[in-house]
């Protein structure tokens, strides 16, 4: 536990070291943190970004990325973010409501049919959330994905309530997230993401609901490898950087800066989404069984999310951005639907 603890703070130390250099230098230096795993297809989003900023900015500004999450969970990089020890995060919707709550919006179960509809509502919601989380101190320099959320299980389960009769991994630390969970029935336990394999070895959990290509990365399908079809909800994700380490850029770099990192995310975009697809045959492969359910089993899970809807709204999403993103969907259904058939000539 103690050399634990010793190696955490080595990291912190660490980070702090290379913000102190970069201070130190004529140029600017963003320490950016993610979980997200070297290589992984978002490591490569903040890689290409970085590379994009060196050039953009004449090699004035680096960015400095501490991958696998070596300075903890998100919601401990959040914490090293307000304390200055982080300048800048790429994090999932898992971790960012803890920033800003209203993101929940983009993550309503059974909400979205797809990645176009949620394109689609999400380029109009954006700049009011963007301009909310800029007030509390951070700007959002792109917007990403990380998957549609299924869930996985031990034992094949096909409904609802088969899924609240397990013992079902939640992010811990949002008491919000664990009372939601709690009020539609399931019987949430609370862990750090890095628990969920051991805890899944030893029967601590049974079930989890994350991304294929989490699932994939992190091998926990060999331990649950029954997993619904059912796209729960997208788990969006964002970039982030201190509004204070942001103005130590000269303004004039900015704008360059903010357009190469919007640019890297779009570039990526495509490519993340195919590989959440890929990831499922991927586990296919070596043994995992997708619950594929009917139109009328499917047709309760969509009841059923939306018999929840009442809860989050109000609660976990202020009610007139709620009722706005609902609009905006509807919006986008309508304009899909065939035009009506003239009469007959």
């Amino acid at each position: 536990m103690i050399g634990e603890k010793l190696a955490r703070w080595a990291c912190v130390l660490a980070a702090a070291s290379v913000l102190s250099s970069g201070a130190a230098r004529s140029g600017v230096t963003i320490v950016m943190g993610t979980v997200a795993p070297s290589d992984s297809p978002w490591h490569k989003v903040l890689k290409q970004m970085g590379e994009d900023w060196k050039k953009a900015s004449n090699g004035e500004v680096a960015l400095k990325v501490l991958a696998d999450g070596s300075l903890g969970d998100e919601l401990a990089m959040v914490q090293k973010l307000r304390a200055g020890v982080l300048s800048g995060i790429a994090i999932s919707g898992a971790g960012l409501p803890e920033i800003e709550p209203a993101v929940m919006a983009f993550q309503v179960p059974m909400m979205f049919d797809s990645y176009a509809e949620l394109d689609y509502v999400r380029e109009r919601i954006a700049p009011r959330l963007e301009k909310s989380i800029e007030d509390k101190g951070f700007i959002v320099l792109n917007w990403g994905d990380v998957g549609w959320i299924h869930f996985f299980s031990k034992q094949p389960a096909r409904t609802l309530d088969d899924f609240r009769k397990t013992k079902l991994y939640i992010v811990a630390g949002d008491a919000k997230a664990e009372n939601f969970y709690k009020l539609a029935g399931f019987k949430p336990v609370p862990l750090s993401a890095t628990d969920i394999l051991p805890m899944l070895q030893t029967g601590v959990i049974d079930a989890f609901d994350v991304p294929p290509l989490y699932a994939l990365s992190g091998q926990l399908f060999g331990l649950a490898k029954h997993m619904s079809d059912v796209r729960w909800a997208p788990l969006v994700g964002a970039t982030l950087v201190s509004k204070k380490a942001w103005e130590k850029i000269p303004a004039a770099l900015r704008p360059k800066l903010l357009a190469a990192a919007r640019v890297a995310g779009e570039k990526f975009q495509t490519d993340i989404r195919a590989l959440s697809d890929q990831a499922i045959s991927e586990m296919e492969k070596r043994g995992l069984v997708v619950v594929k359910t009917t139109d009328a089993e499917r047709a309760s899970w969509q009841r059923e999310a939306e018999g929840v809807w009442p809860r989050l709204r109000g609660a976990y999403v202020p009610p007139e951005l709620f009722d706005e993103v609902k609009r905006i969907r509807d919006e986008f259904r309508a304009s899909r639907k065939p035009a009506a058939a003239g009469p007959a000539k």
